[in-house]
């Protein structure tokens, strides 16, 4: 077995990716498990919109280049910014929310980031606004610890399209050999989103994806479900 290089051991000893992998972890204690972002309703019912892997790749991949994933990558990317006004990105990211579960999901997950994160914080000399929008929590805590801002992009969705498939896996019959193998497919897609929201200003921001948005909203009325959200 070869001697490792001064650059393997380097790459080694980096543990900013390991802080990436922690925060974005799924056992990272925020709840994500809990919501489903309108999900539980486009799978639910006689009017279900998703019924098979490719109706899911097509909510996920709308949510991401259209929707509040969108949305919430560019926040998240404004609020890593040097310049960034915090308070105004979480104003803007809470007036964002198109419905009640919604809000309710984003600033308990912030809420809950923002704390189980302290440990990474030094003292608690950040303060971030209460409530906090789960992306912009995200955000201000990856650039207090000095990640890359493109890296955070690509974990951030990386980690909400594997929450997407994780709430698929117990609404519809999917399957994880299929989960994983949407999860490759939709890595293009992950890349050029995470690409256009490093490069979007705050003027970018909104939504044309109007059935992810209503299904948000008819989730609040369902009277048996799952997620929260």
């Amino acid at each position: 077995m070869g001697t490792p290089t001064a650059t393997t051991i380097t790459t080694m000893t980096d543990t900013s990716l390991i802080h990436l992998m922690t925060l974005l972890s799924p056992v990272f204690p925020v709840g994500g498990f809990a919501y489903s972002a309108g999900l539980e309703t486009a799978c639910s019912g006689a009017s279900a919109v998703i019924k098979s892997k490719d109706d899911l790749k097509g909510w996920i991949e709308t949510s991401l280049t259209m929707g509040w994933l969108r949305n919430d990558a560019i926040l998240l990317a404004a609020a890593m910014r040097d310049e960034a006004d915090i308070d105004a990105v979480n104003e803007l990211a809470l007036a964002l929310a198109g419905s009640s579960g919604r809000y309710e999901e984003t600033v308990n997950l912030g809420n809950a980031f923002a704390k189980a994160a302290q440990p990474w914080l030094q003292d608690n000399d950040l303060p971030l606004p209460q409530p906090c929008a789960y992306c912009v929590a995200v955000g201000a805590v990856a650039a207090h610890m000095r990640l890359e801002a493109d890296q955070v992009l690509h974990a951030f969705l990386q980690a909400a399209i594997s929450n997407q498939l994780q709430a698929a896996l117990r609404l519809m019959s999917l399957g994880q050999q299929a989960a994983v193998a949407l999860q490759h497919e939709l890595e293009g897609t992950l890349v050029a989103a995470s690409a256009s929201a490093a490069r979007s200003s705050l003027d970018d921001l909104g939504s044309f994806a109007l059935t992810t948005d209503m299904a948000a909203m008819n989730h609040e009325t369902m009277t048996s479900r799952i997620f929260r959200s």
